[in-house]
Formats: structure tokens, sequence, C-alpha cells
């Protein structure tokens, strides 16, 4: 995080050391594949309540992505008030409105369609919790100073990664959500104006009859995703 006053750089011994063997990698990797490989986003959620506290741990998970700089340059707006939804539902989909009316593009609605997707969004007011997720542009000290933030996307991403393999981890689907523009979620979640939202997270159990699209199963696979360099032997 940024400090208004000098601070030396100070080395610690590494905290937390995980020391496996080969074979307990190998079985922990497999195992980590696995239960990823388990993870769908969803559109049809159980209004069965989460725990806050489940919701915070899973935060505090993305809040511990690393960071440029270590500037931790995000802010995640946990919405469970029903109001609220409604309001943020209402605003979504009357931008989702424009975008299948043409602002999107042939080509963009075309690779939407094997995905299913519509201007109707029930999920937002269904689902138990909505995460929005906001980047920092720039930070602010309590004293009112700006600092600049560094590789704030990259960061948000990483922090965006773990905050979906957390939520997977404590057994909840979640569909990341991006209506554009979403200046609207700056006003419904009080946040100020140099923060960006990038995504809004529905978040709950999925319900009896949830669906995935077909086409979300087919990932490429590891040759076109991965290339290894080996040492010279």
């Amino acid at each position: 995080m940024y400090f208004s006053d000098k601070v030396e750089y100070e080395a610690l011994p590494l905290p937390d050391r995980r020391d496996l063997t080969d074979e307990e990698m190998a079985a922990a990797s497999r195992d980590f594949l696995a239960l990823m490989r388990k993870r769908h986003s969803v559109r049809d959620f159980d209004s069965r309540p989460v725990p806050e506290s489940v919701i915070a741990d899973c935060i505090r998970t993305a809040g511990s992505a690393p960071s440029g700089a270590n500037h931790q340059p995000w802010f995640f707006a946990a919405i469970s008030d029903p109001a609220l939804k409604a309001r943020i539902r209402d605003a979504a989909e009357a931008e989702e409105e424009k975008f299948y009316a043409g602002g999107a593009g042939e080509e963009w609605l075309k690779a939407l369609e094997p995905i299913g997707t519509g201007v109707s969004k029930p999920h937002l007011t269904i689902a138990p919790w909505l995460i929005v997720i906001f980047a920092q542009r720039y930070g602010m000290t309590r004293d009112g100073k700006r600092y600049k933030n560094y590789y704030v996307p990259e960061s948000v991403g990483i922090a965006t990664g773990f905050l979906i393999a957390a939520l997977h981890n404590a057994g909840l689907s979640c569909l990341t959500h991006t209506p554009n523009p979403m200046g609207f979620l700056n006003e419904a979640c009080a946040r100020p104006d140099h923060e960006k939202p990038v995504m809004i997270l529905a978040v709950g159990h999925p319900a009896e009859n949830a669906t995935v699209p077909a086409v979300a199963k087919i990932k490429k696979p590891l040759e076109e995703i991965m290339a290894v360099f080996r040492a010279e032997t």
C-alpha cells in the first residue's frame, strides 16, 4: 500500500513457505486443476442466502493478490440489498438494450450467439450477492493528496482471478457481467470518480435447474496456450 512518509526497504525472512516434494507438487497441481475444472459461469441462481463472512473472506483473498508497487489499486463493493440490486439491474439492462440494438456491432453479437446472452439479466436480482469491482486510476491519502498507481488493469485483473477462484473454492458460483458503459455504478455504490468500475460479479448458489452453454465446455488444448523453452541438457 502507499505510504505518505518515506519507508525504507526492509527484507523479512519468507514468512510462509510450502516445501513440497515433486510428487506432492504434482498431486497438488492435479487437485487444483480438478477443482477449477468444476468451475462454471452460471446465469441461473438460487436465492439461498450466502453468509457475509464468506464473501468477506473471499474478498480478503482477492486483496492478497500482487500489485504494481504493492499499491493494491482495487475496491470491492459487496451488495446484498435487494433495492440496490434492482437499481443496478435496471441500469444494466438499459445499457444492454442499446448493446443488443446494434451498439455492439454485428461481429460481437454473432460471437455471443452460442453463449445465449440477452437483454434480460435476472441474475442481478436473484443472486444473493453482487460484487462490483473498481479499479483505482490513482489513489488518495487520508489527508486528500493524490498519488499514482501502477499497472492498474493488470493488478485488478489478478485480484479478480483470485476472487473468482476463492468463490469457487467456497462452493459458490459466479457470473461476470460488464455492461458498457458502467459509470452508473459509481453513483450506485457511492464511489469516487477516479475509481473505474470494471465488472459486476453475481455470486451465489446455482439453481437446481441451472444450465451452462455447451460451447463453454470447449477449452483450448494445452498446445494452443502454452509454449515450453527447455534448458539444454
